[in-house]
């Protein structure tokens, strides 16, 4: 009797909508939760596109998991979703609202039925993981024994898809899901899954130009997210990393990440588009800056050797400079393009010299589950410079869009 009076007492208490500093009882699932909504009318800065609204919790899938957010990485995934550039992203997925959000760390919630007896599903309800945001179908020819990154239903997570980690539960695929390391903190691993896999497999997915020992790679970028993690790895491995940064302050922080050296991209002016190469007096001036910045890189590394891998998210304010440094054979990977879609570059330096321009897209399972196991070991460490509460999300995006956000990822906690 006693049991029942306090299995109703429970009953009673329990709520439709908890706020952000309670926890629900394990095993209930509140019908409503807290969540930056982004809507198409409101598309534009952080302030105005994310908007804290109270909707239904999502409801699963058969082969779909319910997580409740600890910890949300922020990136450019959001600001991208926000700003509605270069598209709205509920143009992706068909809803008339978005949560946005690629990163989290969190408790697993609730299962789906379809994997409630699957012996290939590892995780049980109250389990610590992290979120990654790839998704692939696990059944086209890609998916198995092909490059999964290929799959014509590949999506990202929170970009391409309604329901991200900017809320109090996501839901997500099975396949979505990674062991927490259990010394990291939740918003040490809400933040790091998206940059950190991302770089991994622009560095070690493309053979024959992957990363080996001795290999010289120029990071764009060097102390941000991508760009933090890109030179631990680099350091990891025996090779070299040379950082380009935008002040000394953050190339500093770059060489206590392991970087040989950085390049404050401020000393130079040879950025943006490629001035018209029928304009020879323009375009001379604009070789010898360049020029500059190549020797720069080779006093770093002490001898007169260009890069063989240039890691570049910016896009088409560096891309040119890029393809000119990146020796012959040598290999651009790029992974977004933080200043513009718009990319140009002096063709005949790239099929005369044989270069590759490589486009990369987030990270296998595969990668991930290699990249995930140095967190592991201990091996690697997160780079989180700043972590902002529920309410000062857009302000977090507000930094990130001014690029003042010092080094490494910036997290939203959510950890009651």
């Amino acid at each position: 009797m006693e049991k029942l009076l306090l299995e109703l007492e429970r009953d009673i208490l329990l709520k439709d909508l908890y706020e952000m500093d309670e926890c629900p009882p394990l095993g209930h699932t509140p019908a409503l939760m807290h969540a930056y909504v982004i809507r198409p009318e409101n598309h534009g800065t952080p302030y105005q596109a994310f908007q804290q609204e109270v909707v239904k919790t999502p409801k699963l899938g058969f082969n779909e998991v319910l997580v409740k957010v600890m910890a949300a990485g922020v990136n450019y995934n959001g600001l991208w979703a926000g700003l509605g550039e270069p598209a709205s992203p509920t143009a992706f997925h068909g809803k008339d609202f978005h949560i946005a959000g690629s990163d989290a760390s969190g408790i697993v919630w609730e299962i789906g039925e379809g994997l409630k007896n699957n012996p290939e599903f590892k995780f049980k309800v109250g389990d610590e993981v992290i979120v990654h945001c790839g998704q692939t179908c696990g059944i086209c020819q890609e998916c198995n024994g092909g490059n999964p990154m290929l799959c014509e239903s590949q999506k990202i997570w929170g970009y391409e898809t309604p329901y991200g980690s900017f809320a109090q539960y996501t839901k997500v695929r099975a396949q979505q899901l990674l062991q927490k390391p259990k010394h990291l903190t939740w918003a040490e691993a809400g933040g790091y899954m998206l940059t950190y896999a991302t770089v991994w497999r622009m560095l070690y997915g493309f053979a024959p130009n992957d990363l080996k020992p001795g290999t010289n790679v120029l990071v764009w970028g060097g102390s941000g997210g991508l760009g933090a993690s890109a030179i631990q790895l680099i350091k990891l491995a025996g090779a070299n990393a040379v950082a380009v940064t935008s002040s000394d302050e953050r190339g500093e922080k770059c060489l206590e990440l392991g970087a040989v050296g950085y390049i404050n991209r401020k000393k130079f002016n040879c950025w943006g588009a490629l001035p018209d190469i029928g304009n020879k007096e323009e375009y001379k001036e604009y070789l010898k800056e360049v020029r500059k910045f190549g020797s720069a890189i080779w006093d770093i590394l002490g001898k007169k050797v260009n890069p063989d891998i240039v890691i570049d998210h910016i896009g088409s304010q560096t891309l040119p400079v890029s393809t000119y440094v990146v020796k012959s054979g040598g290999m651009v990977v790029f992974c977004g393009a933080t200043s513009g879609f718009n990319m140009s570059f002096d063709a005949s330096f790239v099929w005369m010299r044989q270069k590759r321009i490589q486009g990369s897209h987030f990270a296998s399972l595969s990668e991930l589950y290699h990249a995930n196991q140095l967190i592991l070991q201990k091996k690697f460490h997160p780079v989180i410079s700043d972590v902002f509460t529920w309410d000062e999300l857009p302000l977090a995006h507000q930094k990130m869009l001014d690029n003042s956000v010092e080094y490494g990822n910036i997290v939203i906690s959510l950890a009651s």
